[in-house]
């Protein structure tokens, strides 16, 4: 795995306006950055990345179905009982899921380590299945890197493919806050792949699911039943809103199922800790009020239960704040994960983003940044197998 440093497309802006990538610069910074891209080889990726995904991923299975059906579990992830069933329910019925975002530590060097699951609303999704396929294409055309490059980047072709499998030619209404441009730019991609699988597709803002008192049931702006909907909108926020109470009263079915507000908590990590003790890929961790939170003695990474884009992450070294996130969240409880830092490369610590869709691994998002913590404004790079 390298670093390497590379031109930029002088076009990238109108390629990126001209396929509707138009959150590439946050706030007048750069979150799209093709100055630079991350090589590995291919060994790097099939055997360092894509199989551990697909383990990690098989033990988050076993583990939610052993969490589902303990209230002890529940409790401890701070799931609010009033949705146990519906949690409970979407499991039994096997209600499926469309995509999921493994964070991983790796450097090419040591085996990959889970940093955090982003099992039920992860975004990005558009850049890597679709922008860094083009900077590749573009790129090995304009011969800015080797024409043998390659990329681990099946993402697109298997959300089609899912889509057919998932949901067999219903319509499907997409819902989430369609003010947010990175939101909205993620809805519309899926509805795009959504359509390409042969769905019918509506998109609307979440505040505008409207409810039919006579019958009980999700209906869209046109009183259309809502009968499944793909929702970009956290199920711990739904869980909280007015009409999350009606859940329970309507016949919808969601992508994410209900069951994935248990793996988008981080208090998996300790439990898959305890599950899978010392296994190569997870990271010693802990409820922060449990005693054997010692184990990491004055180094460790502290994160809240139900934080998003490195919100309230504290990384503690001999006892000391190294690195610090504010943020709105803690209130739910902090679980501590071991110190595993980021691989330097030059000044900028990347994370690996590694895609999940029909829980098959398909692709790669690689997100860096100058502070050890990947944030909102972490920047979005290419990568190529070389």
């Amino acid at each position: 795995m390298q670093r390497i440093v590379c031109l930029e497309r002088d076009d990238w802006r109108e390629t990126a306006a001209q396929c509707g990538f138009v959150f590439h610069t946050i706030d007048g910074e750069r979150y799209w950055d093709e100055r630079a891209y991350y090589g590995f080889t291919l060994e790097e990726i099939e055997r360092g990345i894509e199989t551990p995904t697909g383990e990690i991923d098989a033990m988050c299975l076993e583990l939610a179905g052993r969490v589902i059906g303990d209230e002890r579990y529940l409790r401890r992830l701070k799931i609010p009982e009033a949705f146990w069933s519906l949690i409970a329910e979407s499991w039994k019925r096997n209600d499926r899921s469309l995509y999921g975002r493994l964070d991983l530590k790796f450097d090419g060097n040591g085996l990959a380590k889970l940093l955090e699951y982003n099992a039920d609303t992860p975004t990005s999704i558009f850049e890597a299945a679709v922008f860094q396929w083009t900077w590749l294409e573009q790129a090995i055309e304009r011969r800015m890197i080797p024409a043998r490059a390659d990329q681990f980047n099946s993402i697109h072709e298997r959300l089609i493919a899912a889509w057919k499998e998932i949901a067999a030619g219903r319509q499907v209404h997409l819902t989430g806050i369609t003010g947010n441009e990175e939101d909205a730019g993620t809805l519309a991609y899926l509805e795009d792949t959504a359509r390409q699988a042969g769905l019918s597709t509506r998109l609307l803002d979440i505040e505008q699911v409207g409810w039919r008192d006579e019958g009980g049931g999700f209906v869209d702006l046109d009183d259309c039943d809502i009968a499944l909907a793909f929702k970009l909108y956290p199920w711990e926020w739904m869980f909280h809103d007015t009409f999350g109470a009606k859940l329970k009263d309507a016949p919808t079915r969601w992508i994410e199922p209900q069951w994935k507000a248990v793996l988008s908590n981080k208090g998996i990590l300790p439990l898959l800790w305890e599950m899978f003790p010392n296994h190569p890929n997870l990271l010693p961790a802990f409820f922060e009020d449990d005693p054997r939170a010692a184990e990491l003695s004055t180094s460790y990474v502290r994160k809240p239960l139900l934080s998003r884009e490195g919100a309230n992450v504290t990384i503690v070294s001999g006892g000391m704040p190294l690195d610090e996130q504010e943020g709105p969240y803690g209130a739910e409880g902090f679980v501590r994960q071991a110190l595993a830092p980021l691989p330097n490369f030059s000044g900028f610590y990347p994370v690996i983003g590694s895609w999940l869709v029909n829980h098959e691994p398909c692709g790669l998002s690689i997100r860096e940044d100058e502070s050890p913590i990947t944030g909102n404004r972490s920047r979005f790079l290419p990568h190529a197998i070389l």
